[in-house]
């Protein structure tokens, strides 16, 4: 980007790894042009002696953070009542997300909210009201849909040109975290792993394939895997996990059959996404960029888009989407606990 555009201001509510992941993006943006600043980050727990890195499943990178022009404080307030402030990263733990964004748009500001919105579908329904009357952005942070080997497997299976979608299948395995023990311990806030890791296979299946006519999960809220049920795809499933041991790291797959083609995905591999066709395996090559920091762009450039009057189709649908996926993990969860498939309304 090039384009001489007045700064936009952001304000960081959450300090952890995700608030920190989330500074680093936007820095970077506006070192390659997307004129941002960070203004402020508000965290209670907060240290500004310890500039130690939070924990994270995927590096983020070696950058560090520059911190010299930033106000911080302990309290949201702060930032929601800067009048300077045109946009709100939400990086709290989960039970807070929905008061603190609906209090950001009434305050006027932007929003780029941390998953999982919420555990309750309603509560997420009640943001996407909220968003829908205001006339600010209320954009989901699912990372995944900006990953860009993701963004490559999205096009395939949208377009159509390796024929019918026979199979997929997402694996996404880990360790519970290591941060903010007390509050992953207490599932009720968390929603463990299936709000936590799950929950990104569960959007892009959704953002793939739409929402299921049913799911069959089975395990526990530590392992489990899922079959979702299409009338048009014969198999598709989901395995997420917060109990392997560190020594094996972080594992994030996908395997996608078509009639002409299977798409792989491994992101332990130096070769990430591989097309396996006619017998011949052909790397895909992909941005190095992470999805953190595409979806930090992304907001920036709707931000940019809505300013000069152009409407987004995807954002006018973003948090109906982001309901319609808190409505497919509340009936996960039912099946987990009843060990019967679970029928989703269309």
């Amino acid at each position: 980007m090039t384009q001489q555009h007045t700064p936009i201001h952001v304000g960081i509510i959450g300090f952890g790894f995700m608030g920190h992941t989330h500074a680093l993006a936007y820095q970077q943006a506006n070192r390659d042009g997307y004129q941002c600043t960070i203004r402020s980050i508000a965290d209670p727990s907060y240290n500004t002696s310890d500039q130690s890195p939070s924990l994270g499943n995927i590096a983020t990178g070696e950058q560090e953070l520059d911190t010299s022009s930033i106000q911080f404080h302990q309290h949201a307030e702060a930032i929601l009542s800067d009048p300077d402030i045109d946009l709100v990263s939400i990086c709290t733990h989960t039970d807070t997300h929905v008061e603190l964004a609906i209090a950001a748009l009434n305050a006027g500001k932007h929003v780029l909210v941390e998953k999982p919105i919420a555990i309750n579908p309603g509560d997420v329904q009640r943001l996407a009201i909220a968003a829908n009357n205001s006339d600010r952005l209320c954009i989901p942070a699912m990372c995944m849909r900006h990953w860009p080997a993701w963004i490559q497997i999205h096009e395939f299976v949208s377009s159509n040109t390796l024929g019918k979608i026979r199979s997929a299948v997402f694996q996404r395995l880990g360790s519970r975290p290591s941060w903010a023990v007390d509050f992953y311990a207490d599932q009720t806030r968390s929603g463990g792993v299936l709000h936590d890791l799950h929950i990104h296979d569960t959007d892009f299946i959704y953002h793939c394939f739409g929402k299921p006519d049913a799911v069959f999960s089975t395990g526990d809220q530590l392992h489990l895997t899922t079959v979702y049920s299409y009338n048009d795809i014969p198999h598709v499933t989901a395995q997420g996990a917060w109990d392997q041991d560190l020594g094996i790291g972080f594992q994030m797959k996908c395997t996608i059959s078509f009639e002409q083609a299977t798409l792989d995905f491994d992101i332990n591999r130096d070769q990430q996404l591989v097309l396996h066709q006619d017998s011949k395996s052909t790397h895909i090559q992909t941005s190095a960029r992470t999805g953190y920091n595409n979806e930090i762009r992304y907001t920036l450039d709707q931000i940019r888009n809505k300013s000069n009057g152009i409407k987004s189709t995807r954002e006018s649908s973003a948090m109906e989407e982001a309901y319609q996926v808190a409505q497919i993990l509340q009936a996960e969860h039912t099946s987990l606990q009843t060990q019967s498939q679970v029928q989703l309304s269309s």
